[in-house]
């Protein structure tokens, strides 16, 4: 199987970016349904095998090392569930986003000295002049 070409590769990247300018609302996350106990002794939920009040739509996201929850009402349920989603099609097409530059990165030529395609470098090691440093005279 040969490789893409670069005017490939950089088709198929305005290809992704077309389709991520589309995601539209997203934000990342997860729901969960909690039920509870409310601590009534005479309520349904106190006698055993019950499951409790519920459910009780929780939205929850990590940030900065910190984990943020928020109670979603039934009523906008749906949209979290969708911008949810649109983030996991946000996430998978940044990676396929970042893997295509790195082979666009790879196939596009080097630039010679005047700005056309050069050789590939020999791989032999050229490193920095040497400098000595001044130093601070004593106080």
């Amino acid at each position: 199987m040969t490789e893409p070409s670069l005017p490939e590769l950089e088709l198929h990247r305005a290809q992704l970016y077309d389709r991520l300018a589309a995601t539209g609302d997203f934000r990342p996350g997860s729901i969960n349904a909690t039920y509870r106990r409310c601590g009534k002794p005479n309520c349904a939920c106190a006698q055993p095998g019950h499951r409790g009040h519920g459910p009780r739509w929780l939205w929850t996201r990590s940030s900065g090392g910190k984990t943020h929850t928020r109670q979603v009402a039934a009523a906008e349920l749906e949209k979290v569930r969708a911008e949810l989603a649109n983030y996991r099609e946000f996430a998978a097409l940044s990676g396929q986003i970042v893997e295509v530059n790195e082979a666009i990165c790879e196939a596009r030529p080097v630039a010679g000295p005047a700005g056309e395609p050069g050789e590939e470098p020999s791989g032999e090691k050229g490193g920095s002049a040497r400098r000595s440093r001044r130093r601070p005279p004593p106080r």
